[in-house]
């Protein structure tokens, strides 16, 4: 008997696991929906450059004749490139020649306009207040709204590093990883404790220290204790796993984040997008677990990193003005991402040996959120092309899903323990690989 047998006995799967799972789930939501508030408590609302023909009663009152809005609109500011009013340039002096029916809208020079010296109007009509509105986070400024957000990411990153040992105050320590870190008394405490919540008492009564070391006599006698951060590179299948794994958790908070704070450059219903994104996320979901079981760990790895990314680079063929299929595009992008990021957690689970899978994880969400804080500055690059964010976006996970190629498959398999069963299993494949390939090549003769 072994620990799967333990766990069997005390209850793997009971109200106990339960209760961990929404411990982790709930402050998950409140987070993601925290993230999420990006795309409205920042969203850019349509603006202008504020001018005196239109926004002060006295300068208004001198206008010649009687001249509507329109008309102000017209001779106060420049079309801008999606042929409403510019957004960051207004006339020096009012083009009255502008309202000629037999005059272009192009007999005005670059010359004449200058930047919003005396600041903007805002269309409140959607968002009645945001930080971008208030702090005039537009047009030369408007580096500053993916900086802030970096920032903010930042934060995320240092609390989760500040906080993590708080954290396991109200967390469950592993009780496989407390065995095979040689805290016995420790792990067939939290071993009596699920057995309790679980409803089987008895047997926890029953599991003594004896019992315990003849169930694992086998792990026991090859577990090293705590493993160092460094183990991970040490040997090189584990660096392989290592840096591969590392690429697809900073591939997921890469493009995500990247994407999903700034939905306003995708469609201007963030509201609608949002909720679309929402509701096929769970199916998303639900269907990444399913093919995790049948298609397995490294092909639904694969498909889908590379299917969002694909999804995403598709985007920059769509034309701008076709904006229902490129909301629907990214929404199977972000949606893709968020089955990646699920297969992503499995996956790595099974990847490592217990003595480093926590270490690892810890590694892998600090490359997911450092991806996270590079995510918005990429958004930047559209002042020297409109697709090269989108460009940058749809690589990293394309590039991340063909090396996810190099991992090898893990279902069905049991959990490695040690840095020793790893190796072995990794000795073993090659094996059998070598002894295939000697029958094929007899075979032929």
């Amino acid at each position: 008997m072994a620990f799967p047998e333990l766990l069997d006995q005390v209850g793997g799967l009971g109200r106990f696991q339960a209760l961990q799972t929404v411990a982790l789930v709930v402050p998950t939501i409140w987070l993601t929906t925290q993230n999420m508030l990006e795309n409205f408590s920042a969203a850019v609302p349509s603006h202008r450059c504020w001018v005196p023909l239109l926004d002060n009663g006295t300068a208004q009152a001198s206008a010649p004749g009687a001249l509507g809005p329109k008309d102000l609109l017209t001779v106060s500011i420049p079309p801008g490139p999606n042929h409403g009013p510019h957004p960051c340039r207004r006339f020096r002096q009012p083009q009255w020649q502008l309202l000629d029916p037999n005059t272009t809208a192009t007999n005005w020079s670059e010359a004449a306009t200058e930047p919003c010296v005396d600041g903007w109007v805002y269309d409140h009509s959607t968002f009645t207040s945001t930080i971008v509105a208030e702090w005039d986070l537009v047009c030369d400024s408007q580096a500053l709204k993916p900086m802030a957000q970096s920032i903010y990411l930042s934060g995320v990153l240092v609390g989760a590093a500040v906080c993590g040992r708080i954290s396991d105050r109200w967390l469950a320590e592993s009780a496989r990883w407390l065995l095979l870190a040689g805290r016995l008394e420790e792990g067939l405490r939290e071993l009596q404790r699920v057995a309790a919540i679980n409803g089987k008492k008895a047997v926890g009564n029953a599991l003594t220290m004896e019992v315990l070391l003849s169930a694992m006599q086998e792990e026991l006698s090859v577990g090293q204790g705590p493993a160092s951060p460094g183990a991970l590179f040490r040997t090189p299948v584990l660096r392989l796993r290592t840096c591969v794994s590392t690429l697809c958790w900073f591939a997921f908070g890469f493009t995500f984040y990247g994407l999903a704070l700034d939905l306003q450059a995708i469609s201007s219903n963030i509201f609608l997008l949002s909720v679309l994104i929402g509701v096929v996320d769970i199916p998303a979901k639900i269907g990444i677990l399913l093919l995790l079981n049948r298609l397995g760990r490294r092909p639904s790895q694969v498909v889908s990193l590379v299917l969002a990314g694909l999804c995403i680079l598709a985007n920059t063929l769509v034309p701008p003005e076709t904006g229902i299929l490129r909301s629907a595009l990214a929404v199977l992008g972000l949606v893709g991402l968020g089955a990646a990021f699920t297969s992503t957690i499995i996956y790595t689970g099974e990847l490592f040996p217990t003595v480093l899978r926590m270490t690892f994880v810890g590694l892998g969400q600090m490359a997911a959120r450092g991806g996270a804080i590079l995510g918005p500055p990429v958004r930047l690059l559209g002042v020297h092309g409109p697709s090269l964010p989108l460009l940058v976006y749809g690589a990293v996970p394309v590039l991340s899903g063909l090396a996810a190629l190099l991992l090898p498959e893990t279902r069905s398999l049991p959990l490695p323990d040690t840095i020793q069963d790893v190796q072995s299993r990794a000795v073993k494949k090659v094996t059998q690989a070598i002894q295939e390939g000697s029958v094929l090549k007899s075979t032929r003769f």
